[in-house]
């Protein structure tokens, strides 16, 4: 690496205890920062070299080194961590990377906006859903789309842990799951919108496919299909098994997509964890079979989740307001 990347040059501001704790103020903050700035600490972060980020924003490595000591010196703490490797976010470098994003993702959205409402067009919404809240999710955006059919959708589906990253990083404009999940749910305003009943499911060619009645007991040994851990439906059913006496067994498939795991279901005669109106879907379609058997708790309740001081796009609100109409 260049001699940019000095650790004890003269403008490296370092993050020790003399670091004062008083920040600048925001007027002093915005008058200094500049939107190339904000993206070269994403390129930054992204390419991990000084060099390579600065041919990614066609600059030359000087002016990106400048740029760097720019915005540290506006911010007042240090950013990167500098080393013959390379650079690499501090703890303090990786939250700023995370509202760089947030802006980069909020201006393009302005874009999209903008565009939509000079050729006539419906703008553009990102959404992102757990499993359960999928039924609920695409009937709203059934009617949406009958209101705004020139809307452009983009719809994501995964667990509530992976869609609050896609959110923190402004790739999803809002979600449908569960902000409980994070180390910081304050940081998200969150709506809750409806219980989320769960049932025990398998493929039709199971010996308790046709039972009347199944106990949990009767499926201590089966080989099943899970969220992963520390996901509310994991946690759930272990809950559920912790009242029986027994515990999930230990050679689990953890996934969170349906299509897996009922493709699995098919070709098994393994057990797993459902959402109950996903379920009713694919038992519709002779994909699967709900086992009756009895739960004891319910899961936690999902809602609409956004991000604290985020401005939602007026098809976002409209969207809102339909999943609470829906629910």
């Amino acid at each position: 690496m260049s001699n940019d990347l000095n650790s004890s040059g003269d403008n490296q501001l370092q993050a020790t205890e003399e670091t004062p704790a008083v920040l600048p103020s925001v007027s002093a903050i915005v008058s200094r920062l500049r939107f190339k700035q904000v993206a070269l600490l994403t390129a930054l972060d992204e390419q991990g070299s000084l060099h390579k980020a600065a041919e990614v924003m066609h600059m030359t490595q000087p002016a990106a080194t400048k740029a760097l000591h720019e915005m540290e010196s506006a911010l007042g703490v240090t950013l990167f961590d500098r080393s013959t490797r390379g650079i690499e976010a501090t703890e303090l470098g990786r939250c700023v990377i995370r509202y760089a994003r947030l802006i980069q993702s909020d201006i393009s959205n302005l874009r999209d906006e903008l565009q939509g409402m000079l050729t006539g067009q419906g703008g553009r919404l990102s959404i992102g859903t757990i499993m359960g809240a999928a039924p609920l999710v695409t009937r709203a955006l059934t009617r949406l789309r009958e209101v705004q059919p020139e809307v452009s959708i983009e719809i994501t589906e995964d667990t509530s842990a992976r869609q609050l990253l896609l959110l923190d990083q402004g790739r999803i404009d809002l979600m449908v799951g569960r902000s409980s999940v994070s180390s910081q749910p304050q940081l998200y305003n969150y709506e809750m919108l409806r219980g989320e009943p769960m049932c025990i499911v398998t493929g039709l060619e199971h010996h308790l496919a046709t039972a009347q009645k199944v106990r949990l007991q009767e499926l201590s040994t089966a080989s099943w299909i899970l969220y992963s851990s520390n996901m509310p439906m994991r946690i759930w059913i272990e809950h559920e098994f912790k009242l029986e006496g027994m515990k999930v067994p230990a050679n689990v498939i953890e996934t969170a997509s349906p299509f897996v795991t009922v493709t699995l279901l098919a070709q098994s005669n393994m057990v797993a964890v459902m959402p109950l109106d996903i379920a009713h879907f694919f038992a519709a379609k002779q994909m699967l079979c709900i086992l009756p058997v009895h739960l004891k708790t319910r899961i936690e309740h999902y809602g609409i989740v956004t991000r604290k001081n985020a401005t939602l796009s007026s098809i976002g609100k409209m969207f809102i307001n339909i999943l609470r109409q829906q629910n």
